[in-house]
């Protein structure tokens, strides 16, 4: 099966892609910046305020415990966000940015 050359320079100046690329770049920002805002807290947190991390909350579970489990809850949120948006929006945008694409090259 022959190959077809790839002219990656023209994909990426396509308006499709540029459109794809920006849209996806705002989505995970927006949820890079969740993510280590939450991560960062709990540092931040246990350094300068280790009397509220060590607050019993419910038996022996403690501040700082639960906010370690919110972070766990909240990476698995991102996860399953990103993975419904990502089917919903970007990929119907890639798919049609690959016809299109396999369009142009085959005229």
């Amino acid at each position: 099966m022959a190959e077809m050359e790839i002219n990656w320079a023209a994909i990426a100046s396509h308006p499709k892609f540029v459109e794809l690329h920006r849209a996806k770049m705002r989505f995970l920002v927006g949820l890079w910046v969740v993510g280590a805002t939450s991560y960062f807290l709990l540092l931040i947190g246990a350094i300068t305020a280790p009397g509220l991390f060590n607050t019993k909350v419910i038996g022996r579970l403690n501040f700082g415990y639960l906010f370690c489990l919110f972070q766990f809850v909240l990476s698995w949120a991102i996860a399953v966000y990103y993975t419904r948006k990502s089917n919903k929006e970007f990929d119907p945008l890639t798919k049609e940015l690959v016809e299109l694409i396999i369009k142009e090259k085959s005229q």
